[in-house]
C-alpha cells in the first residue's frame, strides 16, 4: 500500500502580524527536510472549523496563537474533535487556553467556563488575566517526571519562550483534575503551563509557544512530537480503510 502524506489543520486566523504564524512554513519545511517528517498543512480559519465536517480527512489538528479568534466556536469546535475523535492535537498559547475551556464545559460540566479575553464579565472565568503579562517573555519550566510532556521534551527542566497575556484560573485547578485533565509543567511559581490528556493518542497543550523557540533552523521537539503521531495516526487510519 503506498500511504498518502499526513494532512495537519493549522487552525487558526492566519495573519502576517502574528510571529507564530509567519515561523511555521519554515518549520514544516525543516521537518521535512530535517527530520524526514512531511506534513500536508491546511490552514483553517476558525469560522470554518465552526462547520460540521471541517476537519474530517486530518492526521493532527493545531490550536494556533492569535486570539482573540474570529470564532471562539470554531476553535472549540476543533479541540473537542480532535479530543475526541483521538485525533493528535497541539494547543499553543491561546491554544492552550482554548483547550481549558472546552475540557472544562464539555467533561467537567462547567457550562458557563469562559475565557476572560473573549468574555470577561462572565463569573465563571477558567482563563484570566496573568498576573504578569509573558507578552515577549522566556522562562524556566519545570516539567513533572514520567508524562507525555517529559518524553516529548526529553527533560524534567527547559526554557520556553512565551507571548501571553492570559492562563488557568487556579480555583477550577481541582475540578479539571477530577475531570481527567493532567497539568504536567510549571513555572518556578508553581503556575501551570503544560497540559495532556491521559489516555489520549496525543494531546499536548502548552502555554509557552515551541515554534517561537530557536531560530527556527530546528524544529522544537513538541513540534516534531506531533508530527509524529500524524504519522503515525495517518498510517493507522490508512490500513483501517478509512
Amino acid at each position: 500500500m503506498t500511504y498518502l502524506t499526513p494532512r495537519i489543520a493549522l487552525v487558526g486566523d492566519r495573519s502576517p502580524a502574528v510571529r507564530s504564524h509567519t515561523r511555521i512554513p519554515g518549520l514544516l519545511d525543516v521537518l521535512a527536510t530535517r527530520d524526514q517528517l512531511v506534513l500536508d498543512a491546511y490552514w483553517i480559519p476558525t469560522e470554518d472549523a465552526e462547520t460540521p465536517g471541517a476537519l474530517d480527512g486530518f492526521d493532527a489538528v493545531w490550536l494556533l496563537p492569535g486570539s482573540p479568534y474570529r470564532s471562539e466556536a470554531g476553535a472549540l469546535a476543533a479541540v473537542r474533535t480532535a479530543r475526541e475523535r483521538g485525533i493528535p492535537f497541539l494547543g499553543t498559547c491561546a491554544g492552550f487556553q482554548h483547550a481549558v475551556v472546552e475540557y472544562a464545559r464539555n467533561v467537567c460540566g462547567i457550562g458557563g467556563a469562559a475565557h476572560g479575553e473573549n468574555q470577561p464579565g462572565e463569573e465563571e472565568l477558567v482563563i484570566v488575566p496573568l498576573s504578569c503579562s509573558l507578552v515577549g517573555h522566556e522562562g524556566a519550566v519545570a516539567v513533572t517526571p514520567g508524562t507525555l510532556a517529559e518524553r516529548v521534551l526529553g527533560t524534567t527542566r527547559t526554557l520556553e519562550r512565551y507571548h501571553c497575556a492570559y492562563g488557568l484560573n487556579p480555583a477550577y485547578l481541582d475540578r479539571l483534575r477530577e475531570g481527567g485533565l493532567r497539568f504536567s509543567a510549571a513555572d518556578d511559581e508553581g503556575d501551570l503551563r503544560v497540559l495532556e490528556l491521559p489516555g489520549h493518542p496525543f494531546f499536548l497543550a502548552s502555554l509557552f509557544q515551541p515554534e517561537l523557540a530557536g531560530d527556527g533552523t530546528r524544529v522544537h521537539p513538541v513540534i516534531r512530537a506531533l508530527a509524529a503521531a500524524a504519522v503515525e495516526y495517518a498510517a493507522t487510519r490508512q490500513s483501517a480503510g478509512a
